[in-house]
C-alpha cells in the first residue's frame, strides 16, 4: 500500500478503525506523503489509543521522529508513548577515497575513475552514481567505446541503471556477473536505497543529486542539481561494504563532504505545494498553516499553493473546497492542474483526448533512449512518427493512439522505441480516472481530431505554467517572469519558435529549460482564465 492509498483510506474512515498496526517504511525519503501521513497519524494516534504505529529507516534521524511522536509532556519515562529500537546491520568495512582537487566534469571523472579501477583494483563490481539519466547514459556510451577501442577493457560488464529504464533492462543489474568478467552499473539515487545490486565492491560518488525545488518568488518548481548531504553520502558508500571490504571514491575532497548538509530537506520544505494542500483540505485540515508536520515546510510555499488552489477555482475566498469542482479535483492522485483539465474537459468535448495525455504524463520517459550509436539514431527518427507542432503533450496522445491501435503490443513498442511496461502503466492510470470522471458524471466523448480544442481544455488547466517569448529571443513566464528554454528533447526544439507556450515542468541544469509543451493562443489565456491574467496581460508580451 502506498501513502496516497492510504489517504484515501484515511478519507473514508479519519480514525483508521479497521486497522491495528500500520509500518511506514524507507521513511528516510521524506517524500511529501511521507510526511502527511505521519502528521495525520500523529493526530490519529491521539485518538486510537489501540493503534499502533511502527516508522522504519535506514538513515532518519530517530530522535526527530522520536520527539515528534511522544505525546508524553511530564519527566516521567514510563509514560513515553514512543520508543526508539535500533537493529544493527552488518556491513563491512569501506575505504574512503577523496581528491585533492574539484573535478571539472564529473561524467568524465566517473569513467576514468572505472578505468583506474578496472586497471589497479582486484576483483569486485562497480557502482556509479550520477544524477540523472542523460547523464547516466552518456557515461555508459563513453565506458562502452573503452571496450571497443581498449582491448584490456573488454571484460567490462556496463549496466545503466535508473527508474525509467525498461524492466528487462534494470533486471540485468541483478543478475550474477558472468565469469572473467567486471560490472560496472553506472546509476542515479535509484540504487542508494531503493534496491541492492549483488556483487558491489566500489563505490563511485559524483557528489550530486538531482531534487525538485520550488521558488515561491518565481512561482517556478524545478529539477535542480544540487550537493548531496552527507547521509546521502554515506548511504552510497555503503553499498561497497555489503558482501566485504570495498572501497567508496568520492569525486569531492574531504573538505568539501564536511561542509554538506546534514541531512536531505525533506521534500514538504523544497516543492510545490497545492496537491498536498488539496488533499489535507479534503481531510478537514481547514487551516494547514497550523499543521503539525513532522518537518514544517515555508509559510510562502504554503500562500503560493493556497493562492494557486483559488486560481483554480478549487478553494474559495475562504479556502473552503468548492463545492463541487474543488471536492472532486481533490479526488485525483495528481497535481491539481491536470486534475483542473481532466474535470472540464466533458466541457470541451474532448474528455477522451485529455483522458490518455494526462496519464501519459503520469509516465517517466515514454521514448525509449539507446545507449548505442545505430539504435539512438532508429529511435529519434521512429519518435518523429508521433510527432505534431502543436507540442509534446498532443505527441503523447498520438503515442497513445497508436500503441492502443496496434493492440497494446509489446513488439510495436519495441520497434518504435517505447516505454512498453510504462505505456502499459498509463493504460492502467487512464482507467481509473475515467472512472472517476464518469463518478462525477464528466461525459467520455472525443473531439474526433479537432486539435485545437484539446489545445483549449489544456489551457483552462495549465494557465499558470505559461510562457511567452521575450523580444530577447528568451522564454518568460508569465508568473514571475523566470527565463527559460525549451528542452532540447522537446519536438518544440527544432521547430520555429511558437510565441506562446504551456509548460508542465522546468528542468534546471546550465539553464532553467521547460518540458513537455503545448502551443497556445494568448487569447485563450484571457478567454479560459481571465481573473488570472487580467492585470498582467496588457504587459509588453510581444504577442
Amino acid at each position: 500500500m502506498t501513502e496516497g492509498i492510504l489517504l484515501r483510506e484515511m478519507m473514508a474512515d479519519p480514525l483508521l478503525r479497521s486497522y491495528c498496526v500500520i509500518m511506514l517504511d524507507e521513511v528516510h525519503e521524506r517524500t511529501l506523503y511521507t510526511d502527511i501521513v505521519m502528521g495525520l497519524l500523529k493526530k490519529i494516534l491521539r485518538k486510537q489509543k489501540n493503534l499502533k504505529l511502527i516508522v522504519a529507516s535506514a538513515t532518519v534521524d530517530a530522535e526527530q521522529l522520536y520527539s515528534f511522536f511522544n505525546h508524553n509532556s511530564s519527566k516521567d519515562l514510563t509514560k513515553d508513548t514512543a520508543v526508539i529500537m535500533s537493529v544493527e546491520g552488518r556491513l563491512y568495512p569501506v575505504d574512503i577515497h577523496y581528491v585533492k582537487e574539484p573535478v571539472p566534469d564529473y561524467v568524465k571523472a566517473v569513467v576514468d575513475t572505472v578505468t583506474l579501477i578496472h586497471e589497479h583494483e582486484p576483483s569486485g563490481d562497480v557502482l556509479a552514481f550520477l544524477t540523472g539519466q542523460e547523464e547516466v547514459d552518456r557515461a555508459v556510451s563513453l565506458l562502452k567505446e573503452q571496450v571497443v577501442n581498449n582491448k584490456d577493457n573488454l571484460n567490462l560488464l556496463v549496466l545503466p541503471m535508473y527508474g525509467s529504464l525498461p524492466n528487462s533492462e534494470q533486471l540485468k543489474v541483478f543478475r550474477s556477473t558472468p565469469r572473467g568478467l567486471r560490472k560496472v552499473v553506472v546509476a542515479t539515487n535509484i540504487a542508494e536505497t531503493s534496491v541492492t545490486i549483488p556483487g558491489i565492491v566500489y563505490v563511485i560518488d559524483c557528489g550530486f543529486v538531482k531534487l525538485r525545488w520550488f521558488n515561491p518568488e518565481t512561482h517556478t518548481d524545478s529539477l535542480v542539481v544540487v550537493p548531496v548531504s552527507q547521509a546521502s553520502a554515506d548511504q552510497r558508500a555503503g553499498r561497497a561494504g555489503r558482501i566485504r571490504s570495498g572501497k567508496a571514491y568520492r569525486l569531492y575532497s574531504e573538505a568539501d563532504f564536511n561542509s554538506l548538509s546534514a541531512a536531505t530537506p525533506p521534500e514538504m520544505q523544497r516543492t510545490e505545494l497545492s496537491m498536498a494542500v488539496l488533499h489535507l483540505k479534503a481531510l478537514g485540515i481547514d487551516n494547514v498553516l497550523r499543521f503539525n508536520f513532522p518537518s514544517p515546510p515555508p509559510a510562502r510555499n504554503l500562500h503560493s499553493a493556497l493562492g494557486l488552489l483559488f486560481a483554480l477555482g478549487a478553494i474559495d475566498s475562504e479556502g473552503q473546497l468548492t463545492k463541487p469542482l474543488g471536492i472532486r479535483m481533490a479526488e485525483f492522485p495528481m497535481n491539481p492542474l491536470y486534475s483542473k483539465a481532466l474535470m472540464i474537459s466533458g466541457e470541451f468535448g474532448c474528455s477522451e483526448e485529455i483522458l490518455s495525455i494526462i496519464a501519459m504524463l503520469q509516465v517517466q520517459n515514454v521514448f525509449t533512449k539507446p545507449s548505442s550509436g545505430q539504435n539512438s539514431i532508429k529511435a529519434r527518427i521512429a519518435k518523429r512518427r508521433f510527432e505534431v507542432k502543436e507540442g509534446d503533450l498532443l505527441t503523447l496522445l498520438n503515442v497513445y493512439i497508436s500503441y492502443v491501435k496496434h493492440g497494446m503490443s509489446q513488439d510495436w513498442c519495441k520497434k518504435y522505441f517505447l516505454n512498453y511496461k510504462g505505456l502499459r502503466r498509463a493504460l492502467e492510470i487512464r482507467t481509473q480516472m475515467s472512472q472517476l470522471l464518469k463518478e462525477f458524471n464528466v461525459p467520455i466523448i472525443s473531439c474526433q481530431g479537432d486539435v485545437e480544442k484539446v489545445c483549449q481544455c489544456i489551457t483552462a488547466g495549465l494557465f499558470p505554467n505559461a510562457a511567452y517569448l521575450h523580444y530577447s529571443g528568451v522564454y518568460r513566464t508569465v508568473r514571475g517572469d523566470q527565463e527559460l528554454h525549451i528542452h532540447p528533447t522537446s519536438v518544440l526544439y527544432t521547430l520555429e519558435q511558437p510565441k506562446w507556450l504551456l509548460f508542465c515542468e522546468i528542468l534546471h541544469t546550465n539553464q532553467m529549460y521547460m518540458k513537455e509543451l503545448t502551443v497556445v493562443k494568448p487569447s485563450w489565456l484571457e478567454e479560459l482564465a481571465p481573473h488570472f491574467y487580467e492585470k498582467t496581460i496588457d504587459r509588453d508580451y510581444s504577442l
